[in-house]
């Protein structure tokens, strides 16, 4: 694979940069907090859930569409279809989506936490000559986002995919990567934590995909998994 790969991209939220504590793990524990019960089984099918959702899927598109300009409404409308997810009756999500939105408004504010791991093996990558970049699902360009936390150096060139008007999975926004890192499909491996959106969309454009799944919630996923981004150069080798 040494001989082959020669650009290695990122995703940028979940994979180099982490909300802590997850919104996912806020949302639960306020349902626990109000006497909602679910089993652990719901929480990792909700999270699945919650990757495929935002892996651009047409829900969200819909959604978008639907509540434009009316972000309240989004969120109240995406706490419904998660509560659902979760198990719960739709006639008892729709009572309680608003109060979860709500709270989750009011009181989630996540610090940025990037793994300890990320710097070192983004280094070692660097200075071993591969072409390195992040390719988000953004909106907007995050170049200063990444200076603030120090991981700017370490990378040829950034894109969001609302720069491009192209959201992964769709094949398009990785072809621009391409474009960018002049590399080949082939010669390119793509890293992140959304299997739907990242390990898909990559594999589906030619890239060799690699699901970063620290806490395992795609075991079954068809494509190279690694935990920590020290096991990112062990794979490439």
């Amino acid at each position: 694979m040494s001989q082959k790969i020669k650009a290695i991209l990122f995703d940028l939220d979940g994979t180099l940069r982490h909300n802590v504590p997850t919104g996912s793990r806020v949302f639960v524990e306020y349902l626990k907090h109000i006497g909602v019960h679910f089993s652990g089984e719901d929480e990792t099918r909700a999270e699945r859930w919650e990757h495929f959702y935002f892996a651009n899927s047409l829900e969200i598109q819909a959604d978008k569409k639907k509540y434009d300009h009316e972000s309240g409404g989004f969120w109240v409308n995406y706490s419904r279809r998660r509560l659902v997810a979760l198990g719960l009756h739709p006639v008892k999500a729709a009572g309680l989506a608003a109060e979860v939105s709500a709270h989750m408004g009011a009181n989630y504010k996540p610090a940025a936490r990037i793994p300890e791991d990320a710097p070192r093996a983004l280094g070692i990558l660097k200075d071993a000559g591969y072409v390195l970049g992040v390719v988000s699902n953004r909106d907007k360009p995050f170049d200063d986002e990444l200076k603030e936390m120090n991981l700017h150096p370490h990378f040829h060139f950034t894109l969001a995919a609302g720069e491009v008007q192209s959201f992964k999975p769709d094949s398009g926004i990785f072809l621009k990567a391409l474009e960018l890192a002049g590399t080949s499909a082939r010669e390119t491996m793509y890293v992140g934590d959304n299997y739907f959106a990242d390990a898909v969309g990559a594999h589906r454009a030619g890239l060799t995909p690699v699901l970063y799944d620290p806490s395992r919630l795609f075991p079954d996923a068809e494509c190279a998994v690694i935990r920590t981004f020290d096991e990112l150069h062990e794979l490439i080798r």
